[in-house]
């Protein structure tokens, strides 16, 4: 339930409010000049209706408006001339809640009915029937609670949308920060699982082709180092990247490169054009693309080379990296999360990714990294 100032539900507030303007409308009617008899009580009890209509102007802000409005009629036609405090308070309350045109629409009908009502039920002259209307509802009163009411419904809008705000910010943010660990979990321990199963492969390799008898240890490795690698991917498969950490650049690539050569797989690294100082996240980047696509060709495709090529250009810089392995039409329609990966980095820098199968054998991965407007 709503609670007010000092921890008032906010349904009493809303009763002890319409009582108080019921009792101010009768104090302020019987006070006056009033008519006396069965005029009396009808008119006093239409006072009374209009005040204790305003407990469910919170509730129902029209019907709070209409019997307001009605009452006013009806007292002044039973001859009481006091000013409609509750049709005031029930404007403020159906702007408040948004019935901006109905309320404008009503009001002005109302004004129009007080004048017929002052001129038919008024026995002298025109101009008095007229100040009765215009007492009992003045212009400058309900201007005030027509914009008093929107004023509240705007500053209401406007906090409601900053809460909304903070709270998507907040959400926000713990979710970057979620795929951003998630995203270098994925990079670093599938990078170095890969190693362990390549290494514990290629021993198991060379044992074989020599005749030697595989120790059981070794080949505990290798299956660990597969099953290790397909529950990392499995269980973070949903996830991706941030780029806020700081993960090795392109200083890395050598050391990169040199731990995928195996005795299976020769891998080699050329850097052309004029090595030049590159934004961040350009290093991190490239070095990220020669990761994935190193681990690829070790795990699911059956190569002996790996060529990286590294092209410095005066506002780009170009990655490549061939293998002359055997691609699969699985290889090519399921490209998993690192090629996915690849190209969610290469396009958040504005650049260009290509992948796919080489007309000579072998798959090949393409980048194109812009240098001029990285940050």
């Amino acid at each position: 339930m709503d609670k007010g100032r000092f921890a008032v539900p906010a349904g009493v507030t809303d009763w002890l409010i319409a009582v108080g303007v019921a009792a101010l409308l009768l104090g302020s009617g019987l006070s006056g000049p009033h008519p006396s008899g069965d005029r009396e009580l009808l008119g006093s009890a239409l006072l009374a209706a209009g005040g204790l209509a305003l407990a469910v102007r919170r509730r129902a802000p029209l019907v709070a408006l209409a019997v307001a409005g009605l009452s006013a009629v009806g007292y002044q036609a039973a001859g009481f001339e006091v000013l409609a405090v509750s049709y005031l308070v029930a404007v403020y309350a159906a702007v408040r809640a948004g019935h901006r045109s109905v309320t404008l629409v009503l009001t002005v009908a109302l004004l129009a009915v007080l004048q017929l009502s002052a001129l038919l039920s008024h026995d002298g002259p025109a101009r008095e029937a007229v100040a009765q209307a215009r007492s009992t509802l003045e212009i400058a009163w309900l201007i005030a609670a027509f914009s008093a009411g929107e004023a509240v419904r705007l500053a209401e809008r406007r906090a409601d949308e900053a809460e909304h705000t903070r709270e998507e910010t907040a959400r926000r943010r713990a979710d970057e920060e979620r795929l951003r660990i998630a995203r270098e979990l994925h990079d670093s321990l599938t990078h170095q699982i890969s190693v362990i199963k390549v290494q514990s492969e290629a021993a198991v390799h060379v044992a074989r082709r020599r005749g030697e008898q595989v120790p059981e240890a070794l080949l505990a490795i290798q299956e660990a180092g597969r099953e290790a690698s397909r529950e990392l991917r499995a269980t973070l498969e949903a996830l991706r990247d941030d780029d806020t950490a700081p993960p090795p650049g392109l200083d890395h690539i050598h050391h990169l490169v040199k731990q995928f050569q195996t005795t299976r797989l020769k891998t080699t690294l050329t850097i052309d054009g004029h090595p030049h100082a590159l934004p961040a996240t350009v290093g991190r980047t490239a070095y990220r693309i020669v990761q994935e696509s190193l681990t690829n060709v070790s795990r699911h495709a059956a190569a002996t080379t790996a060529a990286v090529l590294i092209h410095y250009r005066p506002d780009t810089l170009a990655i490549r990296v061939d293998d002359n392995g055997e691609t699969t039409q699985d290889t090519t329609q399921m490209p998993g999360l690192g090629l996915l990966g690849m190209r969610e980095r290469v396009t958040a820098l504005g650049g260009r990714l290509h992948t796919g199968s080489r007309s000579s054998g072998g798959f090949t991965v393409q980048a194109e990294l812009p240098t001029d407007g990285a940050p």
